[in-house]
């Protein structure tokens, strides 16, 4: 066995709140994903890094089920989402948050935050949310389209935290933002780790990714084919270039 492959071999898959295997997935002819293999403890933030192309975001929306051709096993706290409609996987506890962000440009901030349904039990509250999210609360009666790509960003997550789910699918939540905005990002996510929330994360920006997660998972052409735990990043680095071209 190479080293690649004892570091990506499971050791305790009873104790993964997401655990996917052997995942294949299709845009109608264009088979883009080729038996990925990962998975995610309770409270964990874990990234998938790689280049464009590499399968990263078709991972998260198979996961959600927004695509129907795929096959394998994803189990979410011992249930398999292999099979079910998006809405019925959302109504278990994962939130998904799109690289476009998806916010209703015509609705104010509070508008878009009360419109998701609450899924389950245990969503933050408005206020909790304004405190992690200032600028929300400054911004509560603007329109999406008055909002900042930035403020845009945090009203996406923001809108998911309401809804009580457990597991956050963020993909490419700091593309096209200003550093202050990436940083306060950043903040957040660590403090959402802190009050137990499980984050699965798609980033191009790797050096942000560094400062937050546990582990990073690296794809090429539709597997993963390394992961790195991040106290063994500077050990690494050399490797990490050779996959990313960093």
């Amino acid at each position: 066995m190479t080293d690649a492959a004892a570091r990506l071999t499971p050791e305790v898959e009873a104790d993964a709140l997401l655990a996917v295997r052997g995942l294949h997935a299709w845009y109608g002819e264009s088979h883009v994903l080729h038996g990925v293999d990962f998975e995610i403890g309770s409270g964990e933030v874990v990234t998938l890094l790689g280049r464009n192309g590499a399968g990263k975001t078709t991972t998260l929306k198979s996961i959600m089920g927004i695509i129907d051709a795929r096959k394998g096993s994803i189990r979410f706290d011992g249930t398999e989402l292999i099979g079910l409609p998006s809405n019925r996987i959302a109504r278990l506890g994962l939130g998904f948050v799109p690289e476009e962000r998806g916010i209703f440009a015509s609705l104010s901030v509070e508008e878009n935050l009360l419109l998701p349904p609450e899924v389950r039990p245990g969503g933050l509250s408005l206020e909790t949310i304004y405190e992690l999210f200032p600028n929300l609360r400054e911004r509560l009666y603007s329109q999406g389209t008055k909002l900042s790509g930035g403020e845009q960003q945090m009203l996406a997550i923001a809108r998911i935290l309401r809804t009580g789910a457990r597991l956050l699918l963020l993909d490419e939540p700091t593309e096209g933002l200003a550093p202050v905005i990436v940083q306060q990002i950043g903040r957040t996510i660590r403090r959402l780790k802190e009050q137990g929330f499980t984050i699965l994360l798609v980033e191009q920006n790797f050096h942000f990714a560094a400062t937050i997660a546990d582990r990073h998972y690296i794809m090429e052409h539709g597997r993963v084919v390394d992961m790195m735990a991040d106290a063994d990043l500077s050990a690494r680095q050399a490797e990490l270039q050779a996959y990313l071209g960093v």
